[in-house]
């Protein structure tokens, strides 16, 4: 016969206590989960209006330089013969040049190129400062002598007139730009180097640091992957805003002649040949210039977004 046990008031068989449920967080209108450091700093980005536009108009320039084109009916390279220095038309949007070639599709070549030259040139020379920069405050004595001094030498040579003269003597061809791209990234590492090391010193007592280094950690490794990764948020900044100098660079010695050579062209190139022509065929300098300065406009738009978003004092305290 089957035996049941009390209840709390002697009738009937004791119940089992149902297991207990896992409690429940209250949620409230003001708790908000935290966020971590990327999609806080995407969140702070998209809340300044400009940086956004910037971003959006300079996606929107290279998805135009890229497939534009291949659309486009002319090429940077065609001469219509019986188009010279004419205006705007259904034929030609922004016209032709005094040598018969369509504006529209030399400014989009030269867009394209002063993309490329920017780009390139700003990864290069922000990849050098940390490198030279990190290097020079972590291993210090005669080694951060040393490249203090070539640092400060760089920053006294008078760098657009070297580059003018290499690059007159230099080689020519379809791919001479190539070295345009190296000069512009050796002359523009100095002063970011400078910024890196101080924010390296810094760094480099950490406790981290210190237990990579008792761990017997060489030292480019833990420069690599533990000091440069923690002075990102300048190292992104100074790429963003590296590549508006190095477009203006370019745009400036392709202007005097000493920067992309033809047949290739760029905008500073075709400023520089519509400059002469600027008030009696406005289209030829209208096209570039204009896309010039949206261009640039646009890249500092967005690296002046991102250094707020990175900003470290900002009041938010991770939460969005």
């Amino acid at each position: 016969m089957t035996q049941h046990s009390a209840g709390p008031q002697g009738v009937g068989p004791a119940e089992t206590p149902p297991a207990p449920a896992e409690v429940e967080q209250p949620t409230t209108p003001g708790a908000r989960k935290r966020l971590s450091r990327g999609q806080l700093t995407f969140r702070r980005f998209l809340r300044n209006k400009t940086a956004v536009v910037g971003a959006i108009v300079i996606i929107t320039l290279a998805i135009i330089a890229a497939i534009g084109p291949e659309l486009f009916y002319w090429k940077f390279d065609d001469i219509d013969y019986d188009a010279f220095l004419k205006g705007p038309d259904s034929n030609h949007i922004l016209g032709t040049t005094q040598a018969g070639r369509d504006v529209l599709a030399l400014t989009l070549r030269g867009m394209s190129k002063s993309l490329i030259i920017g780009f390139m040139v700003a990864l290069i020379a922000t990849s050098i400062a940390a490198l030279v920069g990190a290097t020079a405050a972590y291993v210090g004595g005669f080694t951060e002598k040393a490249i203090l001094w070539i640092v400060d030498l760089m920053l006294v040579i008078p760098s657009f007139l070297l580059i003018a003269v290499i690059t007159t003597g230099g080689p020519q061809g379809p791919n001479a730009w190539l070295l345009l791209v190296v000069l512009l990234a050796i002359f523009g590492w100095p002063l970011s180097s400078r910024v890196v090391r101080s924010l390296t010193l810094s760094v480099k007592e950490r406790e981290y640091i210190q237990a990579a280094k008792f761990m017997g950690l060489p030292a480019w490794k833990i420069i690599i992957r533990h000091i440069i990764p923690n002075v990102s948020s300048l190292l992104i900044i100074d790429a963003t805003l590296g590549v508006g100098y190095a477009i203006l660079a370019e745009t400036g010695l392709s202007y005097f002649g000493f920067g992309v050579q033809a047949p290739d062209t760029s905008l500073g190139t075709l400023i520089g040949e519509g400059a002469r022509m600027a008030t009696t065929y406005p289209w030829v300098f209208m096209g570039p210039a204009t896309v010039l300065v949206i261009l640039v406009m646009s890249v500092n738009a967005v690296g002046d977004g991102l250094r707020d978003a990175l900003d470290p004092t900002s009041g938010s305290g991770g939460r969005a």
